[in-house]
């Protein structure tokens, strides 16, 4: 009975208010959670183990993952290990101060914006005619006249299909013998339609950088950056999130004045 009268409540509230997309997934979020215990709710993980076989960024200071054991259960009567790895490695996300200098750390990020209506744009007919295929406004706006206005709060995440790559760097990273990376990003004019006319909380892609691979100036980093808003990157099974509807949950490590870290994401998708 409670819950019925807390869910006519946010109902009667929201009718008084001027109609938001951000109000739209609140109740649907809220049968997602409670789903979970019964059944009704699938969670899928969107996060790639780490390995030392990952792919990683290839520039200057990243490198792989490394992990070694440093007592037995043989021998110290307790298993234990420790690791090493850049902040941006695996399935990671991008705090704003990782390109713009005034914008806030990975511990500074509001808690609220970790817990997300997913948006999958999927893109991956384009991609496969095109590795260097950048999103561009149009997607967004076809993305929306079939499922509706992009939710506030959202992550927009652009489905490309490369995380199938993801157990060979050398096919991941997509290099020319010059070192120039191919693989599929946003454009700049797609960042800002997001970020400027859309309140989004950040933008994510299951590739190596929300930048295509050819970028040299890394202009949607600076643009979504510059306006506060976070990115997740190496994303995994996207495939497995319908385009619209599915809720997320971003837990990245929380490293104080960090430029981003490792992530476990969740999506919560309403089970058929």
């Amino acid at each position: 009975m409670k819950q019925v009268m807390a869910l006519a409540a946010l109902f009667l509230v929201a009718s008084c208010q001027a109609p938001q997309p951000a109000q739209q997934p609140t109740a649907q979020q809220a049968g997602l959670m409670e789903g979970i215990a019964t059944g009704k709710t699938r969670i899928i993980d969107l996060t790639h183990p780490l390995n030392p076989q990952n792919p990683y960024w290839p520039g200057p200071g990243y490198g792989p993952f490394r992990y070694e054991l440093f007592a037995t259960l043989e021998k110290d009567g307790v298993l234990s290990g420790r690791f090493a790895l850049a902040e941006h490695t695996g399935t990671h996300l991008d705090a704003p101060n990782h390109f713009a200098k005034a914008q806030i750390s990975l511990d500074k990020i509001p808690p609220e914006k970790f817990f997300a209506p997913a948006v999958v744009i999927d893109v991956r007919t384009k991609v496969s005619g095109n590795p260097d295929y950048v999103l561009i406004p149009a997607d967004i706006t076809a993305w929306e006249q079939t499922n509706g206005p992009i939710p506030q709060n959202a992550v927009v995440m652009m489905y490309t299909g490369w995380d199938e790559r993801w157990t060979d760097f050398a096919k991941y990273k997509n290099a020319e013998k010059n070192g120039t990376l191919h693989f599929p990003g946003f454009s700049a004019e797609a960042a800002k339609l997001l970020t400027e006319e859309r309140n989004i909380a950040g933008i994510g892609i299951d590739t190596l950088s929300v930048d295509y691979g050819m970028s040299k100036d890394f202009a949607v980093h600076h643009i979504s950056h510059g306006k506060g808003k976070y990115h997740l990157e190496n994303v995994a099974n996207l495939g497995s999130l319908p385009p619209a509807g599915a809720s997320l949950i971003v837990a990245p490590i929380k490293i104080e004045n960090g430029t981003g870290g490792p992530a476990r994401i969740f999506a919560l998708v309403e089970s058929k």
